[in-house]
């Protein structure tokens, strides 16, 4: 664990170095399980993922054409951007900061669905133009510190990177270093220039290891018995609910959070989360780093993953037997309305496209609701996590509990890919986190559970809140064939003609070939 994360240094080893993580594979859930195993006592010796060439037996397809909506920058800019008392300053070219408008709206229905003030993002920009990339930003980045400080008198200044300033050289952590004593609070600088990784998830490494660096308490004077960190995204708080009875309060982590909830992370009880892909690195460095626990248990997902969750918990915290009276009581509670859904949805077929663990907790929810699952597909997969937990391995705990997926892929949001992944397994709906995919999917005559409450199928109201919500759904089916008669996407027969979703990949003369007749089009 030490060898990986390491808050000595500013920056953070990327997810592909320290996890081994893949952006393209394409088989079955039980051989990438198999394909992902690792030597343990090359890990433990190395202290990284035998992705990074130290034992790893995964292959990543490599694809010719890359369509994705996210960078590590733009990550970090919906983490700590959405902090509510400090300053996010993006040290790159205004187009960098394109996204905030979609931050910003993403933080007031956050903040709505906590019950906290409403306010906007404190999020500002350098606007580097072609004379700092020659010269350098340096000066900017001083001037928007000091403004920083005067305009909104945070209780910490980020300064972010961006592939141009990355590649230009600039010195962000010796600016932080000489502005700080002069501001009167920490200055952090994040580096998540885009092309530090090929995937977004790094970018949440990197919002976690600064304010694990600068903001949490690193030797508290007191510990809260009655505090659990949950490491989550903007999602309702249905977690106070759930932890209740065990006698806990949350302290959510990052979005929505406050520069006092993130410091006294280190005096909470433990540390858990809703995804393991979000919170592992956050929830490892805190037991690492500040002797915090992390929980190691399933993800609160289906009654199994819940029950497991729930007693892990309370072993921590020596609530074992509320936890049980509880859990027992809940599973009479839901029963009947459960049993319901499950006559319902029988002989439906469902289909997951997410981040890689929540689409695990998503699978185990539509299999507590008697819906099959032929088909799934994950934005990335990483075959360790940071804790290394024996319940952290997400895709075999839900392979052991609910049976195989025939069809598994592992690729980032590219919406060409979606004509081929529907055509070769039985779907009723999708359920979709990123809503860039939701469109082609209805276009394609599917109907489609966007779903951006990111808390919704949590626990066991969870079960009942997504069976309620996919009701809806299924209602919308002939609306969605409706639309596909009358709307064309934007691709040529051929490609909805075939079959594989990454033929680009494995026949590259196919993709000659598509390069010879662009060559010829004349514009």
């Amino acid at each position: 664990m030490a060898n990986r994360i390491n808050l000595d240094m500013t920056t953070v080893k990327n997810r592909e170095l320290r996890l081994g993580t893949i952006i393209g594979w394409d088989g079955s859930a039980k051989e990438l399980i198999e394909q992902s195993a690792y030597d343990e006592r090359s890990v433990k010796k190395h202290g990284g993922c035998a992705g990074a060439g130290q034992g790893c037996r995964l292959c990543e397809l490599q694809s010719p054409l890359n369509q994705t909506t996210m960078c590590s920058n733009a990550i970090v800019q919906c983490q700590i951007g959405n902090l509510t008392d400090c300053v996010l300053i993006d040290h790159a070219p205004i187009g960098c900061s394109s996204e905030n408008a979609k931050f910003n709206l993403s933080m007031h229905v956050g903040l709505a669905r906590r019950g906290k003030p409403q306010q906007n993002t404190l999020n500002m920009s350098t606007n580097l133009q072609e004379k700092d990339m020659v010269f350098g930003g340096s000066a900017k980045l001083r001037q928007a510190i000091r403004i920083a400080k005067e305009r909104y008198n945070p209780k910490a200044i980020f300064i972010s990177m961006a592939c141009a300033t990355a590649i230009t050289g600039e010195d962000i952590d010796s600016v932080a270093e000489e502005l700080e004593p002069e501001v009167g609070v920490p200055v952090i600088p994040l580096h998540c220039e885009g092309f530090r990784s090929k995937h977004w998830s790094t970018g949440f490494d990197v919002a976690f290891h600064g304010v694990l660096r600068q903001i949490v308490e690193r030797h508290p004077t007191k510990k809260q018995k009655d505090l659990i960190n949950i490491v989550a995204l903007w999602g309702t708080d249905w977690f106070t609910d759930l932890l209740k009875p065990l006698g806990l309060r949350v302290n959510y982590l990052l979005d929505c959070a406050s520069y006092e909830e993130i410091r006294q992370a280190s005096e909470a009880v433990a540390t858990t989360t809703f995804c393991e892909t979000l919170g592992g690195y956050m929830g490892a460095a805190l037991e690492d780093q500040f002797g915090v626990p992390q929980i190691d248990a399933p993800q609160p997902y289906g009654i199994k993953g819940t029950d497991a969750w729930l007693r892990a918990i309370a072993k921590v915290v020596g609530k074992e037997k509320e936890a049980e009276a509880f859990i027992e009581s809940e599973h009479q509670r839901i029963a009947p309305q459960l049993e319901a859904y499950r006559e319902y949805f029988k002989g439906k077929y469902g289909m997951v496209l997410t981040g890689s663990a929540y689409a695990h907790g998503l699978i185990s929810v539509l299999a507590e609701l008697g819906i099959k699952n032929e088909a799934a597909l994950v934005f990335h997969h990483d075959p360790i996590y940071d804790g290394a937990g024996k319940n952290q391995d997400t895709l075999k705990e839900v392979v052991e509990t609910y049976g195989d997926i025939p069809h598994y892929t592992v690729s980032k949001t590219r919406a060409f890919q979606l004509p081929q992944l529907l055509k070769r397994a039985k779907t009723d709906f999708l359920i979709i986190r990123h809503p860039g995919l939701a469109s082609v999917a209805g276009h394609l005559g599917v109907p489609t559970f966007a779903l951006g409450d990111e808390h919704i199928p949590v626990g066991y109201d969870g079960i009942l809140r997504v069976g309620e919500i996919l009701k809806g759904v299924l209602a919308r089916t002939k609306f969605n064939k409706t639309l596909q008669r009358h709307v064309r996407l934007p691709y040529n027969d051929w490609w909805f003609n075939q079959d594989d979703p990454f033929i680009l990949t494995k026949d590259k003369s196919v993709f000659v070939d598509i390069e010879k007749k662009l060559e010829e089009v004349k514009f």
